[in-house]
């Protein structure tokens, strides 16, 4: 069993960050989200009892899994994926121009992260039949999700969406995304019209995740009514369907967790 030095793995996250400008928002949020990433995959990892090998992987996948980000803030100042893949980028990276090595010295966990991190901001995951790499993609994938959540709970409305979060409130959500959360599916991003519509698709995660700790952990911060509470929403039938929102996310969660 080779050894996974998460502390020299993080010394070296942190030595490649500084060819980024900390002082853009956007950069610095990722910074943070990242080792929320970590913190949730250790929460996942110790509740569900996997072995000091996997715990140690899924922390560094947790590490490495954005590291694309960066380069496509750096490049445009945005998080938008049809203009930068960025975990395809971060795949890129790491594994052609070679920079795992960084973080980690022995080869044989690299199909695993390669994996981990291509697939972890896709819709859903494609068949994989390695019961250990579908493992650590599960993990990684409701691991940035929570700390998604996160993100969404306390950072600026104004930063995430380029725009004033009094415009926001004035919107809509869309039928069809408001359908998409009665039935218990995530939310693809074609299917969104409105910047409601976007910030509902942030709470319908909960549909892809994948371990009963997750959605403790959602219940433990109390995401859900965070989110939703965070703007006071004009229209009376916007107030509405927020509202089944938040009956059938909630509803979902505890039902979930108590598996």
């Amino acid at each position: 069993m080779a050894q996974i030095d998460i502390e020299h793995a993080k010394k070296e996250f942190d030595k490649y960050l500084m060819d980024f400008d900390l002082e853009n928002p956007k950069i610095l949020l990722k910074k943070v989200h990242t080792y929320g990433v970590v913190k949730a995959a250790d929460y996942i990892c110790t509740r569900e009892a996997l072995d000091p090998e996997d715990k140690d992987l899924a922390l560094l996948i947790a590490l490495l899994h954005d590291i694309g980000r960066f380069e496509q803030l750096k490049a445009y100042n945005s998080y938008d994926d049809n203009r930068f893949d960025h975990a395809g980028f971060g795949v890129k990276l790491l594994f052609e121009e070679g920079k795992i090595k960084d973080f980690i010295s022995c080869r044989e966990y690299d199909e695993m992260i390669r994996q981990a991190i291509a697939f972890h901001s896709m819709y859903s995951l494609p068949e994989i039949r390695d019961s250990k790499i579908l493992l650590h993609c599960k993990i990684i994938r409701d691991a940035d999700k929570l700390d998604n959540y996160r993100v969404k709970s306390v950072d600026s409305l104004e930063a995430h969406f380029d725009l004033p979060k009094e415009t926001i409130q004035k919107e809509n959500v869309s039928e069809n995304v408001l359908q998409a959360v009665r039935d218990h599916r995530c939310v693809r991003r074609e299917e969104r019209t409105t910047h409601l519509d976007m910030w509902v698709s942030y709470l319908a995660f909960i549909f892809d995740l994948n371990f009963p700790s997750s959605f403790r952990f959602i219940q433990e911060h109390d995401y859900i009514n965070r989110c939703i509470d965070r703007m006071d929403y004009h229209g009376q039938s916007t107030r509405e369907a927020m509202e089944e929102v938040r009956r059938i996310c909630l509803d979902y969660v505890q039902e979930k967790a108590e598996v």
